[in-house]
């Protein structure tokens, strides 16, 4: 049966999001919220009941942000709580801040055992500069190592929220997460809207269902919206017809209506993935009102290719790739070609786990497998000539793919991107951490102290030093206690070089990559390196070479095959011998001369495999 929604009033209705660092609980608590206001039964197996998807289940992550409605009676009142559980990684920073669009509030939880770190400082300023109020929680107060009294300090210093307002818990256990409900209706405001306005929804979030199309998380901020409503798209001017709205308790559960103030889901007959943009704001037919700002899209850090396996699979990852960048706007899409890889796309993400994650929900929801070229970042260049820049039609050139890296004679400089990384670590391993970042061309803003023994560092990083391997070094270094988050720091001017790889003197379209010039011959060198494992040998020798301009950087030889030719010989003179050798390198010259050299797909593969398997 069908929930009456009008029975929450505007005043009795709280929308919060619950934000923390990587594996400090969210997911958890949110079950145990789950279950106390009784959405979900209580039993043993409730382990991450917002985490869906596969890939959030094998990993153990948190990919998407996730809705549930909970009914919790406080006081005689019945009261309307819209709980949003969001993931930590640093990847998916665009998801929170969607997510804390639909919110008054936020629950900020610190593991007691680990403290504050670097996500919590960056999820904190989110929810700080969307004004929302925030209750911090301390969580895992039951693990013999947890000192509460010391996240309380750090708390108090670095967020400067005074000490009586944590709230200990234990969500694994259960213990005192009634107050984290209460400390919800007491501290968080109910949402600002009017009921009586025209409807206004801001749509949050989307995924697409195979039969009924696409399903849109609307936050409704002004009027209301039920089922058999006309409504209006702000960014396409489609008009639809309601065929559902409803509430999701964690599960899909169809309403009567839904109100201002409220979070809920809302099916229109959307049957093109395009149609339903994430940021949009939908009202009723004929009665337009003013467009909410929406979100500004997300900013990919990270660019690879992406190409099928097999060029006859190409419509069907069409079609999955346009249905999964519907369920994760943070994508962005360019059509790309390559010799050896036919067909494919150039996709932009916000990292590497973000990258890994696609690639993975690729295979497990549309069983599609594909080939992913090494990540590179957007570089730019500033031109140099009129005419170019008439060419070009602007002065600065954004740079995705390499091979298409302007020759240094065009240009006055080149840009590189820099990330503010802020790393946050216990102070034995300062003096590790600060070598690696060095070694990555960093630049050190600002350290302080958060508590007696945690550091906080900052770095001006250049992104495409820590695109690759950068946090699974700071992990190993520090013992995995260290954890690092970054934030776009735009662009700087840097000294870069195309570094071309040849085959036999012919250049090879898809390994051209873009290097600092410090780095060149080691980058030439890995990369030789490992196509010489890779290359089939053949009857004539092959030069690997890797090249910047005219000038030879690093080479490796894959040696010929060779037939014995002395075999015959047994015994006699040595220019007997000799003239048979200078006979078959002669053979093997004019071979090297006609021969042309096909690299093997898997070849590129491995070659273009990320740089980490060293």
């Amino acid at each position: 049966e069908k929930i009456d929604m009008s029975r929450f009033s505007v005043e009795n209705t709280r929308n919060f999001s619950i934000i923390a660092h990587v594996d400090h609980g969210k997911s958890t608590l949110a079950d145990r919220l789950l279950e106390l206001t009784g959405a979900i039964d209580k039993t043993k197996n409730n382990k991450q009941v917002l985490d869906k998807l596969q890939v959030e289940r094998e990993r153990g992550i948190t990919v998407k942000a996730q809705t549930a409605s909970l009914f919790y009676n406080c006081e005689g009142k019945q009261y309307l709580l819209n709980l949003i559980d969001t993931p930590g990684h640093v990847d998916f920073s665009y998801e929170v801040s969607r997510s804390l669009s639909a919110c008054q509030g936020v629950l900020l939880v610190v593991d007691a055992n680990e403290g504050i770190q670097a996500q919590t400082v960056a999820n904190f300023f989110l929810a700080f500069e969307a004004q929302l109020s925030v209750i911090p929680v301390i969580n895992k107060i039951d693990l013999k190592n947890a000192d509460p009294e010391r996240v309380e300090k750090q708390i108090e210093k670095v967020f400067d929220i005074p000490r009586n307002e944590c709230i200990k818990i234990s969500a694994k256990l259960g213990t005192n997460v009634e107050r984290v409900l209460q400390a919800v209706i007491e501290r968080i405001p109910p949402p600002k809207v009017h009921r009586k306005n025209s409807l206004k929804a801001l749509v949050f979030d989307s995924t697409f269902d195979q039969y009924r199309g696409v399903i849109a998380n609307v936050a409704l901020f002004d009027g209301m919206v039920s089922k058999g409503d006309k409504i209006v798209s702000a960014h396409t001017k489609k008009t639809y017809e309601v065929n559902e709205v409803g509430v999701l308790n964690p599960n899909e559960q169809p309403t009567h209506k839904l109100y201002a103030g409220q979070v809920g889901y809302l099916i229109a007959g959307m049957k093109d993935v395009t149609e339903a943009q994430i940021g949009d704001t939908l009202y009723l037919h004929k009665q337009p009102v003013e467009p909410l700002p929406g979100f500004k899209s997300a900013k990919p850090m990270v660019f690879a290719g992406m190409y099928p396996i097999d060029q006859s699979e190409y419509n069907n990852l069409k079609s999955a790739v346009e249905k999964l960048t519907i369920n994760d706007s943070s994508v962005t899409v360019h059509r790309d070609s390559s010799l050896a890889l036919g067909a494919g796309w150039r996709l932009g993400f916000l990292g590497l786990l973000h990258m890994e994650v696609f690639n993975q929900r690729l295979e497990q929801e549309y069983n599609a497998s594909v080939i992913l070229t090494t990540p590179t970042v957007p570089y730019k260049a500033v031109l140099s000539s009129a005419k170019l820049i008439k060419e070009y039609r602007e002065k600065e050139i954004t740079i995705i793919n390499p091979a298409q890296f302007p020759d240094k004679s065009k240009v006055t400089e080149y840009l590189e991107p820099v990330v503010l990384g802020t790393i946050i670590t216990p102070d034995e391993y300062i003096g590790k951490v600060m070598m690696l970042c060095q070694a990555r061309r960093a630049v050190q803003k600002n350290m302080m102290y958060i508590d007696q023994n945690r550091v906080m560092l900052k770095y001006l990083f250049p992104l495409n030093e820590i695109v690759v391997d950068f946090y699974d070094s700071l992990k190993s270094l520090s013992s995995g206690y260290a954890s690092f988050d970054y934030e776009d720091a735009g662009y700087q001017t840097a000294e870069l070089v195309k570094m071309d790889i040849l085959l036999n003197g012919n250049i090879v379209e898809e390994l051209v990559t873009i290097v600092h010039k410090d780095k060149a011959h080691s980058v030439g060198k890995v990369i030789c390196e490992r196509l010489k494992d890779s290359l089939p040998r053949q009857l004539f020798e092959i030069a690997i070479q890797a090249a910047i301009g005219s000038k030879i950087i690093a080479r490796e030889t894959v040696k010929a095959y060779r037939k014995n030719v002395l075999a015959k010989c047994y015994g006699g003179d040595i220019t007997r011998k000799m003239k048979l050798l200078k006979r078959q390198a002669e053979g093997k010259k004019k071979l090297r001369k006609i021969g042309n050299i096909e690299v093997p797909k898997d070849a590129f593969i491995k070659v273009l495999r990320t740089q980490s398997d060293k």
